[in-house]
């Protein structure tokens, strides 16, 4: 099933895409157009690709046919231009991967001073503002472990938005979280998506899925079932398999 955003720019495009893992087809021909300033919220049963979905985007993994753009230009196998690439799309996974021997603004300033060649002082001054606006600049001298995790996952994003990408991915982002620290996490993205970001989150959030997206894409068996704006898909008109996935998903 196609998937393309209607008549905007595509930020990000997914072209008859295909992935195996071995015997195991994760994608299938999967198309999918978000737009520039677009919020498309992923979500399925384990194992029906959305991951591997959004990994595709900055290429941590790699598709066997099919081809996927950023920004217009098809993403770089290897190498400097996917390097570049990747310094334009910030991830952030459901483990935090923040440096463990930095302190949280070290963290921040890393990439920026090193990729960007952004002056030490710059990169600094830029990545308390963004300490500021996730909520933690006072644990901007503390090492990650001396986090919670809630503050971990939101020193994660700020350290994806220091870099100042065209578009961010989140792959299940809170999932590791302690649900007390869901919400922490969430505000931020949801932040983030009324100042328009593009965005594509791979999330079991449902509340998410209702407040931020613009359109909600439904996999199962590396295949997009259903996409529809919020509002039109939690309506329970769609597919079958979307009314079995949000019975099983909305009455736990």
């Amino acid at each position: 099933m196609s998937a393309a955003a209607p008549s905007r720019t595509p930020m990000v495009s997914l072209q008859a895409v295909d992935k195996h893992f071995g015997a195991l087809h994760v994608l299938q021909s999967v198309d999918l157009d978000v737009a520039a300033g677009e919020v498309v919220v992923v979500i399925g049963p384990s194992g029906s690709g959305k991951s591997t979905l959004c990994r595709t985007i900055n290429r941590l993994e790699s598709v066997d046919s099919g081809q996927v753009l950023v920004d217009g230009v098809p993403v770089p196998a290897e190498g400097a231009a996917l390097a570049r690439l990747r310094a334009d799309v910030g991830m952030v996974f459901q483990s935090f991967d923040l440096f463990a021997h930095k302190t949280v603004l070290d963290n921040l300033c890393l990439a920026p001073v090193m990729v960007r060649g952004t002056p030490k002082a710059q990169a600094r001054r830029e990545a308390m503002e963004l300490l500021e606006r996730v909520g933690i600049a006072d644990k901007a001298g503390h090492l990650p472990a001396q986090l919670s995790g809630g503050q971990q996952q939101r020193a994660a994003i700020a350290r994806a938005l220091a870099m100042r990408p065209k578009v961010m991915l989140f792959d299940e982002p809170t999932s590791a979280l302690d649900p007390e620290m869901v919400a922490e996490v969430l505000a931020v993205m949801t932040s983030l998506a009324d100042e328009g970001m593009t965005m594509v989150v791979v999330t079991h959030e449902m509340g998410f899925a209702r407040r931020a997206a613009d359109r909600v894409v439904f996999m199962d068996a590396g295949r997009i079932v259903e996409v529809a704006p919020p509002e039109q898909f939690f309506a329970g008109g769609g597919s079958e398999r979307t009314r079995s996935f949000l019975s099983a998903v909305l009455t736990h």
